[in-house]
């Protein structure tokens, strides 16, 4: 839902750290260098990476997963659910295990199929398969370092979205 993106933004920014020197590079705000070269479409120094503000990183994450993840049409709760998800494992990982969940064609693309087969969805139920299919996920790529972190995220999410829902 549009009405959402606000707290969506927010909570996603909870979850995510400071300036730090990762696998993925130099990341801040939970933006990696990389993906900010692409959104400004140039190259970026670490001083840069290290400057940037939340108002910087807003709209690149809303164009690079909300929007991509068709947030705003989605249900309460379930735009919050899609959009931390594609920031944290990909937009293409969120939308196959959405698709996974509602029984649509997983090809990992949001199209109208499984837009479809998503607003018909009881939303707490698919809140609850959603985050089943997350957890076998992230179990499955056999990361004790980041397991844990991971397991913590999905309570918060899943938690948080069930709260948009009986808000929504």
């Amino acid at each position: 839902m549009k009405e959402n993106w606000d707290q969506s933004f927010k909570l996603l920014l909870s979850s995510e750290g400071g300036f730090v020197i990762d696998r993925g590079g130099a990341t801040n705000l939970g933006v990696t260098q990389t993906t900010w070269e692409m959104y400004v479409e140039r190259t970026a120094t670490i001083d840069e990476m290290k400057s940037l503000m939340c108002s910087d990183v807003e709209p690149l994450y809303k164009r690079f997963y909300w929007d991509r993840c068709w947030c705003d049409r989605m249900p309460s709760g379930i735009d919050y659910l899609l959009f931390d998800y594609a920031v944290n494992a990909g937009v293409a990982q969120s939308v196959l295990t959405l698709q996974r969940s509602v029984g649509a064609y997983p090809d990992g693309a949001m199209g109208p199929l499984t837009f479809a087969a998503t607003i018909t969805q009881d939303p707490v139920d698919l809140i609850e398969r959603f985050s089943s299919q997350k957890k076998q996920f992230y179990i499955s790529l056999h990361d004790p370092v980041n397991e844990l972190g991971w397991m913590n995220r999905l309570v918060r999410v899943h938690n948080e979205a069930l709260v948009m829902v009986n808000n929504g």
